[in-house]
């Protein structure tokens, strides 16, 4: 079984990706920024991760799933020197689930106010 979720970005039909594909029991979650309608949320890396895991909670429960099912998380930092603050806004989700863990150190984004992007792989036990 494989399922697609969008959310309607122009840039989903643009670039051809979907926000999450679900396979089976396993659900991945496209890279993921601190972007609104009325833009960047957040100006320090904290208050951005924070923010993009909120949204991730969506994408979860959207497809059946919840943090708890969180497998594989990778966060994408443009200041690696600030991954204590990312991080302490990732331990506050997922401190007793304990997923797999990146980070990793990128270039700027597309958008210079996005400091933070966050990819997560979740799966339900069978």
């Amino acid at each position: 079984m494989r399922k697609t979720y969008g959310t309607g970005s122009v840039w989903e039909q643009a670039l051809g990706y979907s926000r999450a594909v679900q396979v089976d029991n396993t659900l991945y979650i496209s890279a993921t920024a601190a972007s609104s309608d009325e833009g960047i949320v957040g100006e320090d890396f904290y208050t951005q991760t924070q923010y993009i895991l909120q949204k991730l909670g969506k994408v979860l429960a959207d497809a059946g799933f919840g943090y708890g099912d969180v497998v594989q998380s990778k966060l994408y930092l443009t200041d690696i020197s600030q991954w204590e603050e990312a991080g302490r806004a990732h331990g506050e989700v997922f401190g007793d689930i304990r997923p797999t863990l990146s980070l990793v150190h990128v270039l700027p984004f597309l958008d210079p106010k996005m400091l933070v992007e966050i990819e997560l792989v979740a799966q339900k036990s069978a």
